[in-house]
Parts: structure tokens; C-alpha cells; sequence
């Protein structure tokens, strides 16, 4: 019996642009399936000013996963990184998309001096949960929440 094998070729690229990262919507729909192209750009535009950036994974010209990141300083890490809006495409889930976004997460918070690289994740969420413990992510806090107008969320 002969098996093909398929081979993607996939590039990981940091989107900088407000351009760039509008173009990448459908894939954060996966994230926030609601999420109006207005309110995104309207969000994306308080964001960059903030080191904000997306790192995405493409196979030619298709999406297959995304993150934002943003460096800032605290007193208790000294400079860190955050993500923020972690997606891959349903279709292309456990094919290693998601590690190729974090170890570019990782060299990029080595490059910048970073002590740390910070997420949140629903306390729900156990897929990420364990994505993220196999990444070598481990609890260190509860991120707490006063919701002051739930009809602001995006989700």
C-alpha cells in the first residue's frame, strides 16, 4: 500500500501593520466569531501605539494561526511578554501550529531581554490549559476580573 505524504510549507511572519492584521480577521473569528471588522480595526488602533504586534503562521496565502504580543514592565518580572488572542484554524489543530507561534513567541521575548512570557486563558478552556502546560506554561497567580459592562466584551 503506498501513502502520500504531504508536506506543508509554512512561514511565520510578525505582522506590525494595522493593514497587515486586518487582512488576518477571518482567523481571529475563530477566537471571537462576532467580531465586526469596525470594532477590530477600532481596537487594533489603541493596541499598536502599546508594542502591540500579531505573529501568524501561513501556508502560501492562508491564515493557519495567529497571536498577538506586547512587551511591558512590571515591578514584580521587570520586562515581559504577553500574549494575547492565541488562535489556530479548527483544520489545522494538533499539526504543530500553535507550537511554531509560541517558540516565535519565546525567541522574541529572548531577543527583547524579557524575564518572562505571560498569557491568560479561561478558566475553562482545558484544551489551552494543556497546550499551554506542554509548552512549559505553568500557573503562577489568578488574573481577577470586575466585569463593569459585559456588553463591551468582544466574546
Amino acid at each position: 500500500m503506498n501513502s502520500i505524504l504531504i508536506t506543508m510549507t509554512l512561514k511565520t511572519l510578525e505582522l506590525t501593520t494595522l493593514e497587515e492584521m486586518l487582512a488576518q480577521i477571518e482567523t481571529i473569528r475563530f477566537l471571537y466569531p462576532n467580531i465586526s471588522l469596525e470594532k477590530y480595526k477600532s481596537f487594533l488602533s489603541e493596541m499598536l501605539p502599546h508594542n502591540y504586534t500579531q505573529i501568524a503562521v501561513f501556508e502560501s496565502n492562508t491564515c493557519l494561526g495567529i497571536t498577538g504580543c506586547w512587551s511591558a514592565t512590571k515591578l514584580w518580572t521587570g520586562k515581559y511578554l504577553e500574549i494575547d488572542n492565541f488562535v489556530v484554524n479548527p483544520e489545522y489543530r494538533s499539526k504543530g501550529i500553535g507550537k511554531m507561534l509560541t517558540d516565535y513567541v519565546e525567541q522574541k521575548a529572548l531577543d527583547l531581554g524579557c524575564s518572562s512570557i505571560v498569557l491568560d486563558a479561561f478558566t475553562g478552556n482545558f484544551g489551552a490549559h494543556r497546550f499551554y502546560y506542554n509548552q512549559g506554561y505553568n500557573p503562577k497567580g489568578f488574573h481577577f476580573v470586575k466585569v463593569l459592562d459585559e456588553n463591551k466584551f468582544t466574546r
